[in-house]
Parts: structure tokens; sequence; C-alpha cells
């Protein structure tokens, strides 16, 4: 879905403002009201995409985030004055805006104060994009090399291609109906990976187990059986992980809901993986690995042909007695 929309000349992803920069402005209330209530007073004034984030050491504080206009590579001076303002027109529908000399505490008839306006500039965050994509590599490759020693290689590259399929599913979820990308979602895909991890482990350790205990069974019946011994145990707890964030996603509002998207799909499609791609790829890899190698023991094993001389031909003895009796007749008539 990324690539499309790259190609036809679209945005692949709805970055937030932590990636692509904008505004962030701090506003206290004296009686906060909901979020949602804040949410739709700036949908009514044209401010779209806006981030209502609540601050969890001060409950009557909240970060309101704009997006970036245009296509600068910084947030310009005008464009935050423009957000500031179209902020403190959208909360004028609570009440009046405390004087900025008298702040919040002083000002008995006002409703709100606005503490702070922060800038984020494009180029920020594009490091922070690529911090996140660092991030989240460098998860994939520790997991890959901690699984080749816990395991063998094969195990470990197993894991890590189930992993990436899962972060790729999710991310193309995000693509396609254009979510917002925070780094909350950097956050749920980097928990997501370590949850699908603990999937893959479980099924392979299970398969470890078997193949000392049933060696003469083939790796691919190993396998099965394995997978449909650890099956109830993933079902039950992917189950009650699902439900824990399916409630987050229906109860836990704007803030939390792309945290929680990104969570609820991975979790579905990490517990398939565990299952059906994963082990698939361990046991094909496995079983090529051993066809080559008993293929290289073959040919090392095959006698080396030489040009060793035939063996004279063996004569009868009845033909050697016929010719000693011909002779000896000859003698005599002689």
């Amino acid at each position: 879905s990324a690539v499309i929309r790259t190609a036809t000349h679209r945005q692949p992803f709805n970055l937030g403002v932590d990636f692509k920069g904008g505004t962030v402005v701090t506003v206290k209330f004296k009686q906060k009201p909901t979020d949602e209530a804040i949410r739709d007073a700036l949908v009514k004034q044209s401010v779209k995409d806006a981030v209502v984030q609540p601050v969890i050491n001060s409950p009557d504080t909240v970060l309101i985030k704009l997006p970036l206009e245009g296509s600068g590579d910084a947030e310009s001076k005008s464009q935050v004055d423009a957000g500031r303002g179209q902020v403190r027109k959208a909360l004028g529908t609570f009440g009046v805006e405390a004087d900025p000399k008298l702040h919040l505490s002083g000002d008995g008839s006002a409703a709100f104060e606005i503490v702070g306006t922060d800038a984020v500039g494009a180029i920020a965050g594009a490091q922070l994009r690529n911090k996140a994509i660092a991030v989240t590599l460098a998860a994939l490759v520790g997991i890959l090399v901690y699984i080749a020693l816990r395991f063998e290689w094969t195990y470990g590259a197993a894991a890590v291609i189930a992993v990436f399929h899962d972060v790729l599913v999710t991310l193309g979820f995000f693509s396609i109906f254009q979510w917002e990308v925070s780094l909350t979602v950097i956050a749920a895909l980097l928990t997501l990976v370590g949850f699908s991890v603990n999937d893959t482990i479980v099924v392979f350790d299970r398969i470890r187990e078997n193949r000392k205990l049933h060696r003469r069974d083939s790796l691919y019946k190993v396998t099965n059986d394995s997978i449909n011994q650890t099956l109830s145990r993933t079902v039950i707890t992917s189950g009650l992980v699902f439900l824990s964030v399916l409630a987050m996603v229906l109860f836990g509002g704007e803030v939390l809901r792309g945290f929680s998207l990104a969570l609820l799909i991975g979790i579905t499609f990490g517990t398939y993986s565990s299952v059906a791609i994963a082990s698939p790829i361990m046991v094909w890899w496995e079983q090529r690995l051993e066809a080559a190698n008993r293929a290289a023991t073959l040919k090392f094993n095959r006698p080396v042909r030489t040009n060793v001389p035939s063996p004279t031909k063996s004569v009868p003895r009845d033909t050697l007695t016929a010719r000693a009796g011909k002779r000896s007749s000859g003698a005599s008539n002689a």
C-alpha cells in the first residue's frame, strides 16, 4: 500500500507531529473539559488532524498538537502564531482566556490559559523518524542473535522473518486507512516484536525438546506435533491480550487509538505467524540444509576410479587337458 501511494504521488503514511513537524500548544484549564469536547471545538474552527494529549502529572493541562502546514523544512513563526490563534479561537467556546499578566490563578473570570507554544521542525521530525527505524531494526537484529545462540541460526532467521511480517502487515493497515503514525505507534510496534517473538520461542522450544525425544520421527512430524501441543497455550494467551487491547481500542480514547490499533492488528497476525510462518520456514530451511549436507557427504564418499590393468583371461581346465592330449598324441606318431 505504501509503495502504491508513493508511486501515485501520495503520502505513504500519515505521519504525526513528532515525525513531520508542527506546533505544540500547551493549555491549562481551570475546569478541564473532556478531550472529545476540545477536539470537537478544534474541528469547528477547521483545525484538522489535531491531537489532544493530556498531561499525566497535571490533570488540568493538555497538549494540542497541530501538524505542519505545507512542505517547508521548518515551522515558521507565522505558522506558529497562526496555530496559537486557531487554538485560542477554538477554546473560546469554553470561556475567556486568562490575562497573560495575571495568569489563570489570578484571573477569576478566565477559563483557560495558553502556557506555551513550541515548534517542532520537519528536520527534527525526520531525525526522530530515522531513530525510530533504527531502533526497530536493532531489535530485530538482537532477536536474531539471541535465538541463534539459544537455538540455531535457522530458528533465528525464521523468527525474524515472522516478526518482520507482523510489523509489515501492521504498517500496511496504517498506510491503507491513513491512521496517524506517532511515537506511541512505534512503541506499540516494539511491544509487538517482543510479544510475537515470545510466542515463537515457545513453539521452537517444544520442537527442540521433541526432536531429542523422538529422534526417529521426521522434522515435519515433530514440528506438527509441537504446534498442536502448544496451540492451546498460544490461543489462550493471545486471546486474553486481544481482549485487553480491544478494550483499549473501544474505551481508551483518541490518544491511545494508534497504540491500541497497532497492538490489536499485530497480536492477531503475530499469533498466526508464530504457527503458520515461523515454523514452516524453519522446517523448509532445515530440510534444504539436510539435503545439501547429504549430497556433499555422498560426493565425498564416492570411490575414485583408477587405470588398473585388466587381469589375464583364465583358460578352463578342460581346454588345457585337451591341448595336452593333442601334443602327446602328436609326439607318439612321430
